[in-house]
């Protein structure tokens, strides 16, 4: 019996209008009523999934949780109080900021609590109108006023696949930094701490919650997804998820994220 589903949130649970499926809404919510946990599990900010949460009917809700920044959080959502938080050196930011800079990249900094964007783009604004509710444009090309902040991700909006293919053998290979280096959203290369990745979170919190990793379904698209989908006792790709995913999935889904692929999972494995 799975006793946790955990899900990811663009081109996964929400569709590419940026909203919950009534049929997903209805299905997640028949699952929590029978026991099981839903967890949102994003590599946005957990302040961005409060809609979403609203309407799942989850929002403050003690002993419900979101896992965010693919892994650097673990928040329950009564109070937003953090269970766990995988921080990244101010030095490592601020690195990655400058490599970022020097190939004119639009820059996302997280802190716990705000995302800082340097180099915003129309089409950033775009994709992040209705998923981000506002940042805090940098003015500067550093990072100086962020200093003492407790920073927990960085990534860079890079649409060419072969460019972050490329930029992930750079920061490995050359920088010579052990980071947790992901892609999502076809168009970000993710840079977080190296205990931070969305699968460990999960398997840490439904340790928690005394829910084994066989007890858990993870359901995502992207690399950033992998760790989740490997690490839990089932991992589905959507079907609109990526073909390298889909390999290392358990189950993969007849319908895309813009038809419930998320309903389509709970009804075949928990309802």
């Amino acid at each position: 019996m799975y006793k946790m589903v955990t899900c990811d949130l663009d081109e996964t649970l929400l569709t590419d209008d940026k909203k919950i499926t009534e049929k997903n809404i209805k299905a997640i919510q028949d699952a929590v009523t029978r026991g099981v946990y839903f967890v949102p599990n994003t590599g946005r900010n957990y302040l961005t999934v409060q809609d979403n949460l609203r309407e799942l009917g989850l929002f403050q809700k003690k002993n419900e949780y979101v896992i965010s920044f693919n892994g650097g959080a673990i928040v329950e959502n009564k109070n937003n109080r953090f269970l766990k938080v995988n921080a990244m050196a101010f030095e490592t930011i601020e690195e990655l900021f400058k490599l970022g800079v020097e190939h004119n990249f639009c820059v996302h900094v997280y802190s716990l609590h705000k995302l800082y964007i340097w180099n915003m783009n129309q089409s950033e604004i775009d994709y992040l109108t209705g998923r981000i509710n506002g940042w805090v444009d940098l003015k500067e090309d550093n990072i100086d006023e962020l200093r003492g902040k407790e920073l927990v991700k960085i990534l860079f909006y890079v649409p060419l696949a072969k460019e972050r293919i490329a930029l992930r053998k750079f920061v490995t290979q050359k920088m010579n930094k052990n980071l947790n280096i992901t892609f999502s959203s076809d168009r970000y290369i993710e840079f977080n701490d190296p205990a931070a990745d969305k699968g460990e979170a999960t398997i840490q919190l439904g340790e928690q919650l005394g829910i084994k990793p066989e007890e858990i379904i993870a359901i995502g698209d992207n690399s950033n997804d992998l760790p989740m989908i490997q690490k839990t006792g089932m991992g589905v790709c959507v079907n609109n998820g990526k073909d390298f995913v889909k390999e290392k999935a358990d189950y993969i889904t007849k319908r895309d994220n813009n038809h419930s692929a998320v309903a389509e999972v709970i009804e075949k494995f928990v309802l």
